[in-house]
């Protein structure tokens, strides 16, 4: 099963020995580096780094070497390398290879582990959708930079996914902090007109990032950055209601440009915003 995440980041690529093979980075982010690479063959030697390396093999067959054994991933499948660990790289088939990876330095997770060792996943090819979907949410689309609350849950969820498949015991949350989520939802609330940064809900609330996301979602079913884009694509609707335009409408909510608000209009409505504006004003 092929997962085709369409053209968004076929800009900027950098050609390698076959015509084909390419290396597509995302906008950086502090302890994150995401890329697409297409490849043909064998296109690593031997090598270690001292991230996390966690991919999503999307066309082909993933061929490497890991600790001691082949492995092969094919599309849909996890590919989890601990870090500091040898490893190589390359096609298992003639058709060449497609994959997004990304590389995390341990110190987030531990941030967000409280002192819990970093979680080792003994099998580096996983089939788990849940981890695949995690793991695209920050792969899907690659040109679009990072959102300082995106990236707190998102780490907060793939600690906790990395723990299940490390055989480590999930932690209780203990009692919801009601109170502290009430907070954080009054909050974006009153701010969903800008970028909010973790920092300051952490002010707010008095809880780390992490436990702040975890709490959110016990309280509300969704995350703190989810929270925030619904409110902003909520009165985005309001504003195709009354006639605006779309571009100004993109702007006066809060989104990058218009391509971004598309992107998550869509995903959250499951129609584009110039279809929702020919549908409400045919009304």
């Amino acid at each position: 099963m092929a997962y085709d995440l369409g053209n968004e980041a076929l800009g900027g690529l950098e050609r390698s020995c076959a015509e084909d093979d390419r290396i597509v980075s995302a906008p950086g982010a502090t302890g994150l580096e995401r890329i697409e690479a297409r490849f043909h063959g064998n296109a690593f030697e031997l090598h270690r780094h001292d991230t996390y390396a966690i991919g999503v093999t999307l066309d082909g067959v993933q061929r490497f070497h890991y600790r001691g054994a082949l492995r092969h991933s094919v599309p849909g499948q996890v590919i989890v390398l601990h870090p500091d660990e040898l490893h190589d790289g390359g096609a298992g088939t003639e058709d060449g290879l497609r994959y997004r990876i990304l590389y995390l330095e341990p110190s987030l997770l531990l941030d967000c582990l409280h002192g819990s060792p970093l979680p080792f996943v003994k099998d580096a090819v996983v089939s788990d959708p849940q981890l695949r979907g995690t793991l695209l949410s920050m792969l899907t689309p690659l040109t679009e930079e990072l959102d300082d609350l995106f990236v707190a849950d998102f780490i907060a969820q793939l600690a906790q996914q990395l723990k299940r498949h490390a055989g480590q015991p999930a932690k209780s949350a203990g009692k919801i902090a009601w109170r502290a989520a009430a907070l954080a939802r009054d909050y974006l609330e009153e701010n969903a007109e800008r970028p909010v940064r973790s920092d300051e809900l952490e002010a707010v609330t008095g809880l780390d990032r992490y436990a702040l996301s975890r709490h959110f979602r016990a309280t509300y079913s969704t995350s703190p950055h989810r929270f925030l884009l619904m409110r902003r694509l909520q009165r985005a609707r309001r504003m195709i209601e009354a006639g605006e335009q779309l571009a100004q409408t993109a702007v006066a909510a809060g989104f990058s440009d218009q391509s971004h608000f598309n992107r998550h209009f869509k995903k959250a409505f499951g129609l584009t915003p110039g279809r929702w504006a020919t549908l409400v004003r045919d009304a």
